[in-house]
């Protein structure tokens, strides 16, 4: 690696700040930065490569950048896509002045907020000039209140880097177990890596880049052709659509059939093409037990049983339930297979023992074990020092975060390819089973409030995810992980600082309840709204479904994972069932399902020399919606013209 990559990611960084806070909050048409592969990085490396190629034919002296540098570059500018949009900016800089603007779901909080956290007068009045110009805009000859901003905004990032940070040194830790180990196929990272490096033999066995494979290019035609119909579509309606998306709610409106939670029928090229890459028996268990979760629900309306929602999440709490004890049950198995290796890691701590050889890590695991561990008392003492949490609540808070939730999320990404990670819960739903939640105090369910919003919901761009396939990429074009400890700390900080200076400014010039009201009128009150109800005795406590089905989860998942163990055939894998009531798969099953029949028939009649032949055709697929997506968002931009939808947004 030289330093090119690392130059032209830190050019790319800022770029990929402005292009995604643009199209996903001010354009509100396409999410293209919170994906764990986000399409805006994917169309930048498009763009470096054909950038390279021209360069190269036009320079005799200069080879151009090397695959190397283009994934270097790559890797930064994916880690400034999740902080820009929902692993971090997105959801940190509209709490900051919610309580003050939205005075209904902010009022009880407001004495129990520390003066530092927050950019406005916490003795003041409602509405003060920093919220009221944030969410409806600058008048004629008034500035943006930076001052205000910077003391909150460079408190909350540090404690985002202690997070970040306690990533960076589970990624260290994890690495060897799940690459070397387990190989885990991080079907993420496929794309990337066969773009900028990698060649396929095609059918002639003849070795060609996948840039210039025909199937690929034929896999890439076919979403781009759908995509220009339907958006045409959208600008002329006289232009035939093509539907790829029905909700099954629509045709099933009589009980117990209409008792089903939204469960639409969306079908994604790209989707599909991740999905063709995964075991058989992994597709088949992600869309199987989606199905069997909507029949859960037929059955819970023809038994007249109470629905009542999951916290915060859109799904029945008994389902959202059984994921609890499906994470929980997950994370103790994945610490269990592992820990052979993690008595390696303890004998290097400690110093006892084989000697392990660490030097080819992204740490030392001495250095990974103390500086997470290092990171997450520094978390926990930022939250009860300066927002005055009691420690074992803080405790809970990152222990469920780290151990459990960003722990099983990442697994599903290395394992299943999922590209948008989402749970069904937070930390604080196993604990609202045992202790009423008002016993706590105001001030922790204030703080929860916050960190709920900010860390615990919506995990999509979860930045751990972000480290493992970039140390997957590093595998994949030889370069020395450690490499990566300057590549990530720079990524990381610039990202910080120019999405906050972007996602700053942008609301106070066009005004926030104009953007996108997911960030400045959703995620960023639900959390007062869901803790507001606990400042005072007498919220209605969960009820026995919720140990009920904890248990089930329990249950369920243990005998799927002994079973899984033990038989030699065994076709459900308890990824599926963890996830089956996520938003993610709530949007993915029905594409998981097309792929898995695909496959089917493809290793049934082709065999595994047929499928790897047609893996560039399904790479195309996946680098074809992402380019229309990319494609439209800019038309929009520049032209106005309307979006046709896309699956994942």
């Amino acid at each position: 690696m030289t330093a090119r990559g690392l130059i032209t990611g830190a050019v790319g960084v800022p770029l990929v700040c402005f292009m995604v806070a643009w199209a996903e909050i001010k354009l509100q048409t396409l999410q293209i930065g919170f994906l764990q592969m986000p399409p805006a990085v994917i169309g930048l490396l498009l763009l470096l490569l054909s950038i390279n190629a021209l360069w190269r034919r036009l320079s005799r002296r200069s080879p151009g950048l090397t695959p190397q540098d283009m994934l270097v570059a790559y890797s930064m500018m994916t880690i400034a896509a999740m902080i820009s949009s929902r692993g971090l900016m997105e959801k940190l800089i509209p709490l900051l002045v919610t309580a003050n603007y939205f005075t209904e779901r902010g009022a009880p909080f407001l004495p129990f907020l520390r003066q530092w956290s927050v950019p406005f007068d916490i003795h003041g009045p409602d509405k003060q000039m920093v919220s009221l110009r944030f969410f409806e805009g600058l008048r004629a000859g008034e500035t943006v209140p930076l001052a205000l901003w910077i003391g909150p905004v460079l408190l909350w990032s540090f404690l985002a880097c202690l997070i970040f940070g306690a990533f960076l040194c589970m990624a260290a830790i994890l690495r060897r177990q799940w690459v070397d180990n387990e190989k885990l196929s991080f079907p993420l990272v496929q794309l990337p890596l066969e773009m900028a490096a990698p060649r396929f033999v095609n059918a002639s066995g003849i070795e060609t880049p996948l840039l210039q494979n025909r199937l690929m290019w034929a896999g890439f035609a076919i979403p781009m052709i759908v995509f220009l119909f339907k958006g045409l579509h959208s600008w002329y309606p006289a232009v035939p659509d093509i539907v790829l998306e029905l909700n099954l709610g629509d045709y099933l409106t009589t009980p117990p059939w209409s008792g089903i939670y939204y469960t639409p029928l969306k079908f994604s090229f790209a989707i599909v093409g991740f999905m063709f890459l995964l075991p058989s028996d992994l597709v088949f268990s992600l869309w199987f037990f989606t199905v069997l979760s909507r029949l859960q629900d037929v059955v819970a309306t023809a038994a007249n049983m109470d629905l009542p929602a999951m916290p915060m999440y859109p799904c029945p709490l008994f389902r959202g339930y059984q994921a609890v004890g499906a994470y929980l049950v997950l994370a103790v198995y994945l610490i269990r297979v592992m820990w052979p290796h993690l008595r390696h890691v303890g004998n290097a701590v400690l110093g006892q023992g084989e000697r392990v050889d660490d030097s080819s890590e992204l740490f030392s695991y001495r250095a990974a074990f103390w500086g997470f561990w290092t990171c997450f008392a520094g978390a926990g003492l930022f939250l009860v020092l300066l927002l005055g949490m009691s420690p074992w609540i803080v405790t809970m808070q990152l222990f469920g975060l780290f151990f459990v939730v960003a722990f099983v999320l990442a697994r599903s990404t290395a394992e299943a390819g999922m590209l948008m990670t989402e749970t069904s819960f937070r930390p604080v739903d196993i604990l609202r089973l045992f202790t009423p939640l008002h016993t706590l105090g105001p001030v922790n369910l204030t703080g929860l409030a916050l960190t709920d919003s900010l860390l615990m919901r919506d995990q999509r761009g979860l930045i751990l995810s972000g480290f493992m396939d970039g140390l997957r990429i590093a595998d994949g074009v030889q370069i020395r992980r450690r490499k990566f400890v300057s590549i990530f700390g720079v990524a990381i900080l610039l990202s910080i600082a120019c999405a906050a200076y972007i996602q700053i400014r942008l609301p106070y010039h066009l005004g926030g309840i104009n953007l996108y009201g997911y960030v400045y009128q959703g995620n960023n009150q639900w959390g007062l709204d869901d803790y507001k109800q606990y400042l005072k005795p007498g919220a209605a406590p969960v009820g026995w479904q919720g140990v009920t089905f904890l248990m089930v989860g329990i249950a369920v998942t243990t005998a799927l994972v002994w079973s899984r163990a033990t038989l030699s055939v065994f076709p459900f894998h308890p990824l599926g069932y963890a996830l089956a009531s996520s938003w993610t798969m709530t949007v993915f099953w029905f594409s998981a399902l097309v792929a898995w029949f695909i496959k089917s028939l493809v290793l049934r009649y082709g065999g595994m020399k047929f499928y790897r032949l047609a893996r560039p055709f399904f790479l195309g697929m996946i680098l074809g919606e992402f380019a229309a997506a990319l494609l439209w968002t800019a038309a929009n931009a520049i032209l106005d013209t309307p979006v046709p939808p896309f699956t994942w947004t």
